[in-house]
């Protein structure tokens, strides 16, 4: 399919938190901001841009803060694994009712709802013009779902993984706390591992730069998905090859 947008990658791995779909809530999955999501979904799916989704459960329930709370770590786990089937659902949901097909694969196999995680279907099934969906993290207690993307970014072969939060990119602190702190417009990994940002964990940062897999931190403002495939430059890209530069410096 032609491109209709000028898109800068062929394909891409999306991150989104849990969180992410709760809009003004406190808890669940608010509608509005899942619909608004399957609509930049779609509309780069539309430009020809292969795309799978791995989606967090922290609005239903997070497992290594039960585990905080006494629970087994494993069963906690196991419990966020399951909410984000139920938030991979919904976005299948919102995304195929605009028209775009879709297929939700898990870590963890339960037939009824979701096809299990393999590697080479799911290949095939972005190639056939599907958006994946995928759920249940690794399958495995212990690692995060930001573990998990970055696993199936590079299982996938996607050109970047993209990682939409609520804030702005990466920087030089926490700018809720300290009021001068400057955004990375571009970090390598390197020094974003030396700096242990708070943006993703440094297991799945150590995968990423191990296999050369670009990563770009952005926030889920809408039209920034699409403007993040674009090439247009927000948030912070973290890669090898590049040097720390702070946004608004040439």
């Amino acid at each position: 399919m032609a491109y209709e947008q000028p898109a800068k990658y062929r394909r891409v791995l999306l991150k989104l938190s849990g969180e992410a779909l709760l809009g003004g809530q406190d808890f669940g999955i608010n509608p509005a901001i899942v619909n608004r999501i399957a609509k930049e979904v779609a509309t780069i799916h539309d430009w020809g841009v292969e795309v799978a989704v791995v989606v967090g459960g922290g609005n239903i329930f997070r497992g290594a803060a039960a585990a905080t709370e006494g629970m087994d770590r494993a069963t906690a786990d196991y419990m966020g694994m399951l909410a984000t089937v139920m938030n991979g659902l919904a976005l299948q949901d919102a995304i195929e009712k605009l028209g775009t097909q879709t297929r939700v694969m898990t870590g963890i196999e339960m037939d009824k709802i979701a096809e299990p995680f393999i590697r080479r279907r799911a290949e095939r099934h972005l190639e056939k013009g599907r958006v994946v969906i995928l759920v249940a993290g690794t399958g495995n207690p212990y690692f995060t779902t930001d573990t998990a993307a970055a696993l199936r970014g590079i299982e996938l072969g996607a050109d970047v993984l993209l990682k939409a939060t609520k804030v702005n990119g990466v920087y030089t602190g926490d700018p809720m706390l300290e009021p001068a702190a400057q955004l990375f417009r571009t970090l390598p990994y390197r020094e974003a591992l030396n700096r242990e940002v708070q943006v993703m964990d440094a297991t799945a940062l150590s995968l990423l730069k191990d296999n050369h897999l670009p990563l770009v931190v952005f926030n889920l403002a809408p039209g920034n998905i699409e403007r993040v495939v674009r090439g247009e430059p927000i948030g912070t890209l973290i890669a090898d090859n590049v040097q720390p530069v702070f946004a608004g410096v040439d």
